[in-house]
């Protein structure tokens, strides 16, 4: 029994990179929703899946994060988790497409559910932007804000890892720094003509594989403009990430008994214990360590 991915907007949904992916659930905010039928809808789905992980940006309204809280205490199940994720919406799109791809593996709930952190640090997300006046969530110099304001200027910035910000045409894509592991590359084009994502920083980044998505809604008010191209680099291979998962050494949640990785249960939000958390960061491997060999494959 597979289990179940949420989001909380059909943007966030990504067309499968395979066959075998399964589709996401969407949950629908309070205004368009009423509690009955949110109730109804998460009982089901978990009578259908047995577990349920949902993905939501920290950005999330209010209103719609307390649905979810209220739906979870309400039905006083612990076979929902809330996983609350700070990326770019594009990022968290890929990042809920990467746990559909191995929800059909044999792994457990609380495993798929903790993976959302082990993939996170492998995702490259950033965007193409024809102003950073308004971007609030990468540091921007002075320097780089004056620029934004001339005519025809362009930045390619790096939201995670580690954030990064450069001029286009200045410091060349090189000075973007990429992933050292094998990569596809998501793509989904705003208001703003340019195809400097596709044909310079891909080659320079050596992606396996190009795809096209659509614009989230949200990705305008995240990075502050219309006007630009937002990317995310990921590992697309669903036996890569298999195998990622599987080198991780798990633990058993001391709470509620489900297998986990990491060092926090995302359904019960119990902790390991000390010398487990020890054992668990002694498991976890490094990017670079993790995929060694591997992006070939």
């Amino acid at each position: 029994m597979a289990t179940a991915i949420a989001v909380t907007s059909a943007d966030l949904v990504l067309a499968p990179l395979d066959g075998r992916t399964p589709s996401a659930a969407v949950l629908q905010p309070p205004g368009e929703q009423s509690l009955d039928d949110a109730l109804a809808g998460m009982q089901a789905l978990v009578e259908q899946c047995g577990h349920v992980v949902v993905l939501y940006p920290s950005s999330l309204a209010v209103p719609h994060e307390r649905r979810l809280q209220t739906v979870r205490s309400v039905l006083e199940n612990g076979r929902i988790a809330l996983v609350r994720v700070d990326l770019p919406p594009l990022a968290l799109a890929v990042l809920a497409r990467q746990l559909r791809q191995i929800s059909v593996f044999d792994f457990g709930a609380g495993v798929v559910g903790s993976a959302a952190l082990l993939f996170s640090h492998y995702l490259y997300a950033g965007a193409l932007l024809n102003s950073v006046a308004k971007l609030d969530h990468v540091p921007v110099g002075l320097k780089s804000h004056a620029k934004s304001w001339l005519p025809g200027s362009q930045f390619g910035v790096l939201a995670s890892p580690t954030p990064q910000l450069i001029k286009i045409g200045t410091d060349g894509a090189a000075a973007l720094a990429g992933p050292q592991f094998g990569t596809y590359l998501t793509v989904a084009q705003g208001r703003i003509a340019s195809d400097w994502v596709t044909s310079t920083l891909a080659p320079a980044w050596a992606v396996q594989s190009l795809h096209q998505a659509e614009l989230p809604q949200e990705s305008l008010r995240w990075w502050g403009t219309g006007k630009l191209v937002e990317f995310v680099a990921a590992i697309g291979d669903t036996s890569v990430l298999a195998q990622l998962v599987a080198s991780v050494k798990r633990q058993p949640c001391p709470w509620c008994g489900l297998e986990l990785i990491g060092e926090r249960c995302v359904f019960c939000s119990a902790s390991l214990s000390p010398h487990a958390n020890q054992q668990s960061r002694s498991g976890v491997v490094s990017p670079e360590a993790g995929l060694q060999g591997q992006s070939a494959e």
